[in-house]
């Protein structure tokens, strides 16, 4: 049974890892991949934000499909899509249909990432569900170490067609898993209607609970910082500091090593703190390093050690931000788990998608949007925090 247990938890971490894996492998191909479809690296870095794009809306489609028909159904379905578009990537021959089958790609891999949290939703509560939500970030946070160096080692001996043949046989690897290990957590709802004024309604009714959208925008505006890094690592990293790929690969790894510190830790401190109490302070400490960036930049005392350890710090905060967040944000939700799961992630995504768009719209061969989008997206983070507490102040004034 122990052992059941733990090969769930781990196809719930890699449904959650799908994604970010997608992602993160191949960011040392992005010059690679220009040179093969004679365009410029800016329009490679459109794959990535149409991919931001593809999982935005595609949880939104999963979210009212898992309430109806149970977790596993529609999961199937969006693998079998993830696994079919990763072959037609490596037959792509020019950067537009890249763009578009990354887009496609995304509305597969974006079910595993839905179905995961539901699961968890439908498994856990509170505090507990905050654990896992670490144990899944966990899975998470090895992605972008393992990715990026798999990426650049099958640069090193193949051509970048085979980073995406790798992603079709981990895609294949999750559906067997899939289908073959994780029970059915919730069996669905023949009630719920997938009409459309039917799905506006559950998501309005997700959406106006002001404990959800707070710390729904808390931990999506907090994650925007980290996909704008993403849209930015492979050009200032490679570009200006003249890393290899390889050395790029260990680079992205040692500064994604932070978010397994801190998931671990924050298994610890939420045996001691509320997880409202552990966000906030991440979050403060977020906007300490993010400022501190813009400081360097604006200093011009941006080197290869100070962006690494800033980088590395900034995905530290994010590690306790992000699980406490999502936990507190879903804790109201139990029948319509898949519908604020869903919202969540298209949140979560969708400023993913436009702080990396924002990222490679005003490229300028600098590091200046990739830290900027950072620290902007760390302090409105943390506005939140006092937008919600005002709110609660102003709301007991008006009790008494």
């Amino acid at each position: 049974m122990k052992t059941n247990k733990k090969l769930i938890l781990l196809t719930l971490g890699l449904l959650s890892a799908i994604g970010p894996f997608s992602i993160d492998m191949y960011l040392p191909a992005f010059d690679t991949i220009a040179q093969d479809f004679d365009t410029n690296i800016e329009k490679v870095q459109l794959s990535l934000t149409s991919f931001f794009v593809g999982i935005a809306i595609g949880q939104m489609i999963y979210g009212p499909l898992l309430d109806r028909y149970g977790r596993k159904k529609p999961l199937i379905i969006g693998l079998c899509i993830y696994v079919i578009t990763s072959i037609l990537c490596v037959l792509t021959r020019n950067v537009e249909s890249l763009i578009i089958l990354r887009f496609a790609q995304a509305l597969g891999s974006c079910a595993g990432m839905v179905a995961s949290r539901a699961m968890v939703q439908d498994y856990y509560q509170g505090k507990e569900a905050a654990r896992v939500f670490s144990l899944l970030m966990l899975v998470i946070a090895i992605s972008p170490i393992l990715a990026p160096s798999a990426g650049a080692f099958l640069l090193d001996h193949f051509d970048w067609h085979y980073i995406f043949i790798a992603l079709f046989s981990i895609g294949a690897l999750i559906l067997i898993l899939t289908i073959f290990v994780l029970p059915e957590s919730y069996a669905g709802n023949k009630n719920f209607s997938l009409a459309p004024k039917a799905i506006i309604t559950q998501y309005f009714q997700v959406f106006v609970n002001r404990t959800f959208i707070f710390y729904c925008l808390i931990a999506s505006t907090a994650s925007a910082g980290l996909y704008a890094y993403l849209a930015g690592s492979s050009f200032v990293l490679q570009e200006l500091f003249g890393l290899s790929k390889k050395e790029y690969g260990l680079a992205f790894a040692f500064v994604a090593s932070a978010l397994i510190l801190s998931t671990q830790l924050n298994r610890f401190f939420l045996k001691r703190w509320s997880m409202q109490q552990i966000c906030i302070i991440a979050n403060y400490c977020q906007v300490a390093v993010g400022l501190t960036m813009l400081i360097c930049l604006w200093t011009d005392n941006i080197t290869l050690p100070s962006i690494l350890a800033l980088t590395f710090g900034y995905l530290m905060c994010q590690g306790f931000i992000f699980p406490n967040a999502s936990a507190m944000a879903m804790a109201p939700f139990k029948v319509s788990a898949g519908s604020a799961s869903a919202l969540l992630g298209f949140l979560q995504m969708g400023l993913g998608a436009l702080s990396s768009g924002l990222v490679s719209l005003l490229h300028n061969n600098t590091p200046q949007p990739m830290l900027s989008a950072m620290g902007i997206c760390a302090v409105l983070s943390l506005l939140l925090h006092f937008v919600k507490r005002n709110l609660k102040e102003h709301k007991k004034e008006a009790l008494q």
